[in-house]
């Protein structure tokens, strides 16, 4: 995971989002991107650039993870 940037503060009662995109595909890996944000004003309030998950095995190695297109994103 990259760094976590708090872009500015949420307060209490604030209702958040959080939207997550996949940005691209490996062989056992799928890398995403995250954003919280004020569900009314839409303000940032964190971005993730970059979380990445790989797919195991039982023995802790890369395994493929069988998935060949991004799937559709909803904003």
């Amino acid at each position: 995971m990259s760094e976590i940037d708090f872009v500015s503060s949420a307060q209490q009662g604030d209702i958040i989002e959080i939207g997550i995109k996949t940005v691209s595909l490996g062989r056992s890996s799928i890398t995403l991107q995250c954003e919280v944000r004020n569900l009314f004003t839409h303000q940032q309030i964190i971005t993730i650039e970059k979380i990445v998950f790989v797919h195991i095995d039982s023995e802790g190695k890369p395994k493929p993870h069988g998935i060949i297109e991004i799937p559709v994103q909803f904003q």
